[in-house]
């Protein structure tokens, strides 16, 4: 049986910024990674697109959807979903957080990954990740649809946020992405509405690999990674050794 991990991004094209070198490591390593994405982004995150004349919703959403689905196939995910549940504000009745942990009792995830707890200047971003923890905490309950699959602890682990410094995030996972960096910035440029990140967020893979060299070995001689991506755990890990 092959491990699992389960992406929860807001908007469309969150996990690409946030963790699409992530997405393609563990896919390189076995792992079959689905995403779901609750909204388009279409609203708040499509600027470029509603600049242009005649532009409608439906065909906004329709454009966010190819460019994640072109992102996703360049990152070799196993799946994409989406929940088409607007945003700006984001929004899940009952009936939705239940379709979310319906989607994570099939996937059974190993780990889950989403956004920041607070983030002041999008708060689709931390709503996304509290509903994730909440229907992970539904999906552990054995009293939930008795007889399915319940979910064991997998790690969520919050991905960079814009502007980390203002939104209470503090890494202490980088992961190096060196040999996925190509399939990422592909899917970042697959993203054609937001190309005013593509070199914000290289730069941010950049800087991370610095750190990421300092922290496996320093001046000492740590690993020669050139991207990483970095993390904040939920739950404490449970180690045999340091």
């Amino acid at each position: 049986m092959r491990n699992t991990a389960l992406v929860v991004s807001a908007h469309s094209a969150d996990f690409v910024w946030r963790c699409g070198g992530a997405i393609a490591l563990h896919g390189r390593r076995g792992f079959d990674v689905t995403i779901v994405c609750l909204s388009y982004g279409e609203r708040g995150e499509s600027a470029r697109l509603w600049k242009e004349e005649g532009m409608t919703l439906d065909r906004v959403k329709a454009s966010r959807r190819r460019e994640a689905e072109k992102a996703a196939a360049a990152l070799a995910a196993h799946d994409i979903r989406f929940f088409d549940l607007g945003d700006y504000p984001l929004e899940l009745d009952r009936e939705a957080k239940y379709r979310l942990v319906e989607v994570i009792r099939q996937v059974q995830p190993a780990f889950m990954l989403s956004h920041s707890l607070e983030d002041p200047y999008n708060t689709d971003h931390p709503y996304a990740t509290r509903v994730a923890l909440e229907c992970r905490m539904i999906a552990q309950a054995w009293g939930h649809n008795p007889g399915e699959t319940v979910l064991g602890a997998p790690q969520l682990y919050l991905f960079e946020p814009h502007q980390s410094e203002q939104c209470g995030w503090k890494p202490d996972t980088l992961l190096d992405i060196t040999e996925v960096w190509e399939q990422k910035r592909a899917a970042i440029e697959c993203m054609e509405g937001q190309q005013h990140l593509w070199d914000y967020y290289t730069r941010v893979a950049e800087n991370r690999a610095n750190q990421f060299r300092r922290n496996s070995g320093g001046q000492a001689g740590g690993r020669e990674a050139r991207y990483a991506e970095a993390f904040q755990a939920v739950f404490p890990r449970t180690v045999d050794g340091l």
